[in-house]
């Protein structure tokens, strides 16, 4: 590999940006070396500044479902660029996705677009504390919602510990209302319930988690999970920022039949550019403003070329249904990942949700965050750099989840298993 203008990029980025990186994980502080400088990107490739190719299995973190530069997207972006990028105002564009929106969800009635999933999740917490008249709210270890204050917190020693904060900068009275539950555990969410009766505002969940890998959930979790908020008039919130329309069109709730009070999405509904949302039934979200006294405003909500952008993507994706095909494709890598493994001796757990996966350097079922953080993140590092020199982009952080996208080969999976094959047989 050659990667020498990356490295000078890199040097030069240090000296402008904090760590050289406009987000921490992209440093590859967690895999080690000098992360590499994308130049461009087409279907399921990214090339670097020092011109070697990469199969991607990152895909922006999961919006690039369709590969990157689709042709469709690309057209309909440059006709509303030529219109104009941006209005500070009301568009046709943003009714029609909120259209496709609330057909594919049918929990989601109404909703509001933002400029991230972070963005989402505040708006939906703050919606669900306008509604309830309540402060408190659940999350659970390891699944995380975006960057605000309130949501960057620890569990403690225990599911009925208080948050402490997760990041400098972060004041503890910030974090007094958000407890911490254990994902897959339903008692250690009913003794918050128990603790504080009449409290809690809300539970927020990944009813698919995937930001401390693909953990799915077990059982019946999520159902008594929404029949517990319900019996406690508290409201559940699918932060689907990660899975909607990307494990299913209408996500989790569709997989499961599971409908929450609230919905935060984002990724693909801006089909790569910056966008998020949350939505609800009308009752809920009628208390966000201007119609009611829950204020949340953005200069670029409802982007004109990020609603272009989604909407095609939303299209696309409804007309062709590729999930079937895209699941099957993602089953024959995940196989072949772990057949690879079995070969090599190496002990791995993998974690698939449609076209979602993680491959765990794990000896355990990984369930929680507790079993997720048993993993060897030394032996994922040495998979990582070796599979990065087989000219597979892989995911620089062991929870982190992997995606593929419509235009992943049979070719690229054929591949893919054969560089982890060579790079496996070398761990062990």
């Amino acid at each position: 590999m050659k990667t020498a203008a990356s490295e000078s990029l890199f040097e030069k980025a240090k000296l402008l940006i904090p760590g050289g990186v406009n987000s921490p994980v992209r440093a590859f502080k967690a895999v080690g070396g000098s992360p590499l400088f994308i130049q461009k990107a087409k279907g399921a490739y990214l090339w670097d500044v020092d011109g070697n190719r990469y199969i991607d299995y990152i895909g922006s973190w999961g919006p690039i479902i369709l590969g990157h530069a689709d042709t469709s997207v690309v057209k309909a972006v440059k006709r509303q660029l030529e219109k104009g990028s941006s209005y500070g105002a009301p568009t046709e564009l943003e009714v029609q996705l909120a259209e496709e929106v609330c057909r594919a969800f049918p929990s989601i009635e109404k909703v509001r677009f933002v400029s991230s999933g972070t963005e989402a999740v505040m708006g939906a917490v703050r919606a669900a504390r306008g509604f309830t008249g309540r402060k408190k709210i659940i999350k659970f270890d390891g699944c995380y919602h975006g960057h605000a204050d309130h949501l960057l917190v620890k569990a403690g020693s225990g599911a009925a510990t208080l948050g402490q904060p997760d990041s400098a900068g972060v004041p503890e009275e910030f974090v007094s209302h958000t407890l911490i539950a254990r994902y897959n555990d339903l008692a250690s969410v009913e003794a918050l319930f128990q603790k504080i009766p009449g409290q809690i505002a809300a539970v927020l969940i990944e009813p698919i988690v995937g930001n401390m890998g693909v953990i799915l959930p077990r059982g019946n979790f999520l159902s008594r999970l929404r029949d517990l908020c319900h019996r406690q008039k508290a409201l559940l919130i699918f932060d689907e920022v990660m899975t909607g329309f990307r494990v299913a069109y209408g996500g989790v709730q569709e997989l499961y039949g599971i409908q929450p009070d609230l919905t935060c999405l984002g990724k693909i509904i801006g089909g790569g550019f910056p966008v998020g949302a949350y939505g609800g039934k009308k009752e809920i979200m009628s208390v966000v403003a201007p119609e009611g006294p829950v204020y949340q405003a953005g200069t670029l909500s409802g982007n004109p070329v990020a609603m272009v952008a989604g909407l095609v993507t939303l299209q696309i994706l409804k007309k062709k249904n590729p999930y079937p095909e895209l699941n099957k494709r993602t089953q024959k890598l995940t196989q072949g990942l772990e057949e690879a493994a079995r070969t090599s001796a190496v002990s791995v757990k993998l974690g698939r949700a449609g076209s979602m996966f993680t491959l765990f350097f794990a000896d355990k079922e990984i369930i929680d965050a507790d079993s997720a953080r048993s993993c060897d993140t030394k032996r994922f590092a040495n998979f990582f750099q070796g599979m990065l020199r087989e000219g597979i982009y892989w995911p620089p952080a062991q929870f982190e989840a992997a995606f593929l996208s419509v235009e992943h080969s049979e070719r690229d999976v054929e591949r893919t298993i054969g560089a982890a094959k060579n790079v496996l047989a070398v761990l062990h």
